[in-house]
């Protein structure tokens, strides 16, 4: 224990008790800005000046900013390019085709479209990262259950779920998976080599967990379900420069060129193909990378960074176990989790990083674990989770806390135990 504490680059921050209190207070308004978001503002409305209040007052000094902000530059431009890469999928038609096929392939039994949905969600989520999964396919589900008549619940909450937990596969699928892919010094193939087995038991215990635990929704009858006409054309260019886009993601990775630029080039050519068929104008293309979105998580960052210059990694550096045994794995994930549900996700991969990458690739995957799976427990777990629930009160659809908390109860221990045991194996074998 302890052993993780470590002089800081660009020497100490103000380490005040008033520069304490500050960052604490900035990062708790900041996160509960962005779980309440009034009158539906931005969440970058009150993340940008709280990183410019920390920046002056001197709870961060500006050199820490500006490195944060470097730190963080390629992370987010791959994050704007793969939303725009996601968005032009959805307007080439790849999500209506989806549901198209769900339909056809569930014909109205609610197991055979729970099926669907987890496999469909699991590899969108790998492949196009966890926001094309809530944004683009949880209208999709609502649209399919309601065409086939079947109880909406089990499949929409998967989509929730599995936009965290099926995030684990590749240094693509979610942010807090780039910002542990540039800590962990692997290369694309050999981090998706080490993760597919935790990836693949902790889908499977999801699917256990969720047959089991909306077993009543999933008995219930469907009406018989109406034929819908032909089946939408499977969009080839986009699916096509997907593919492609993955490849060179493993290309890249080889030659240590940043997945941002590979993710750039696949969301110009699909953003190009619309521009020319006028499908889009440029704002739309820039509306599509979500601008105050990536404000958000860049403000957010300078605030994190502040809180951890202010005393708290020198916390979780006495606590954080040492050593890649599975029991330390178990306690690197399990004290991942926690964090997670405690100050979001994001924040908390940001604050472990550091402490986990000197102990090596496995206490970096493990966090990856902990921070991926954990926030199924609570709204307040991951951004994706809060984007979800407004996504769901937008088809007037409700949510109840207690059931979501029952279920992520269940899930969360269940899957974070047998993927980190799929981890520790994984990293013995590899």
């Amino acid at each position: 224990m302890g052993r993780h504490r470590r002089d800081r680059p660009g020497g100490p921050a103000l380490n005040t008790p008033l520069a304490e209190a500050l960052s604490a207070v900035l990062l708790a308004a900041v996160l509960a800005w962005a779980v309440v978001r009034p009158f539906e503002w931005p969440e970058a409305v009150l993340a940008v000046p709280a990183a410019g209040i920390a920046i002056v007052s001197g709870a961060i000094p500006l050199d820490h900013a500006r490195a944060e902000a470097e730190r963080l530059g390629p992370v987010v431009g791959f994050l704007a390019a793969v939303l725009v890469l996601a968005h032009f999928c959805d307007v080439d038609g790849l999500f209506k085709a989806c549901g198209a096929w769900m339909a056809r392939w569930a014909a109205g039994r609610p197991v055979r479209l729970l099926t669907a949905v987890f496999a469909l969600a699991s590899a969108i989520t790998a492949v196009l990262s966890l926001d094309a999964t809530i944004v683009l396919l949880t209208p999709v589900v609502f649209a399919t259950a309601a065409r086939t008549g079947v109880r909406p619940k089990p499949h929409v909450y998967a989509c929730t779920h599995l936009s965290n937990t099926a995030s684990l596969l590749l240094p693509v699928s979610n942010l807090t998976n780039l910002l542990a892919f540039a800590a962990s010094g692997l290369s694309f193939a050999r981090f998706a080599a080490l993760m597919l087995l935790p990836w693949l038991l902790a889908i499977g215990t999801e699917y256990v967990v969720f047959r089991r635990f909306f077993a009543r929704d999933l008995a219930a009858a469907a009406p018989a379900a109406a034929d819908g006409g032909e089946a939408p054309r499977l969009p080839l260019f986009a699916l096509v420069t997907v593919a492609c886009t993955l490849a060179g993601f493993v290309v890249a990775s080889a030659f240590g060129v940043e997945p941002a630029w590979v993710a750039a080039a696949g969301a110009l050519v699909l953003a190009g193909r619309a521009l020319l068929r006028r499908r889009a104008t440029p704002l739309s293309v820039v509306r599509a990378a979500a601008p105050s979105f990536l404000a958000f998580v860049l403000a957010l960052g300078i605030v994190v960074r502040a809180v951890v210059d202010n005393g708290l990694a020198d916390v979780l550096g006495n606590v954080m176990p040492d050593g890649t045994t599975l029991p330390a794995l178990l306690g690197v994930a399990a004290l991942a989790a926690v964090l997670a549900n405690l100050i979001n996700n994001l924040p908390a991969v940001l604050v472990l990083l550091p402490l986990a990458a000197p102990v090596g690739p496995g206490a970096v995957l493990a966090v990856l674990l902990g921070v991926n799976i954990g926030p199924n427990l609570t709204y307040a777990g991951s951004l994706a989770t809060l984007l979800w629930r407004r996504i769901v009160h937008q088809h007037e659809h409700g949510v109840d806390l207690g059931e979501f908390t029952r279920l992520g109860l269940i899930a969360v221990p269940s899957s974070l135990a047998v993927s980190v045991v799929a981890l520790w194996g994984s990293l013995q074998i590899l």
